[in-house]
């Protein structure tokens, strides 16, 4: 793998800025040329898989949608187990739900509880880091179902909107890594 300052360069390289959208005023960080640069997503699925691997997960957890991208490619190249945090009701069975604050409303996500133990060392892997407020929830959803959280890794953190500082209290200690912050 090229270093880590290239990777990054590389990385940032390929994500590209859309203006005014979903609204006027928001800059979204579009990820879809960096899924479409094979280089680029090699570079960054090794990367996360690194992390896991050096923090001894035994198990990803990918955040619906863009996490579920990410977050798969990364189970299968560090040799673990791939575990979906979905909207609520898009899993099938019983399922253990979270309910979190959104600015303008709520949201709720769901795991399957068999899908994890108490043996399970966790990496979260998502996209964004953002508010921090989906991360947050799947952290406690990931304790609810018995497994310990080892770490949250992000493609992107969008430091001014400060998600880290939400996060951490709900971390108890594990890292948080972000391969860029802006």
């Amino acid at each position: 793998m090229t270093s880590t300052r290239s990777t990054e360069d590389l990385l940032l390289s390929r994500i590209r800025d859309v203006p005014d959208y979903p609204q006027p005023g928001v800059v979204f960080k579009d990820i879809t040329p960096l899924l479409a640069d094979p280089e680029a997503f090699t570079a960054l699925t090794d990367a996360l898989a690194e992390l896991c691997v050096r923090y001894g997960a035994t198990k990803i957890v990918g955040l619906e949608a863009r996490g579920f991208i990410l977050a798969a490619p990364v189970a299968v190249r560090a040799g673990i187990g791939f575990i979906p945090v979905r909207k609520a009701g898009k899993l099938p069975g019983a399922t253990l739900s979270q309910t979190y604050d959104l600015e303008y409303g709520s949201a709720e996500i769901e795991v399957h509880a068999e899908d994890l133990s108490a043996d399970d060392r966790v990496m979260v892997i998502d996209d964004v880091l953002a508010t921090g407020g989906t991360a947050e929830a799947s952290l406690g959803l990931i304790r609810r179902a018995g497994a310990q959280v080892i770490g949250v890794a992000v493609l992107l953190e969008l430091g001014f909107l400060d998600g880290r500082a939400r996060l951490e209290p709900a971390l108890h200690g594990a890292p948080l890594e972000a391969l860029i912050t802006v």
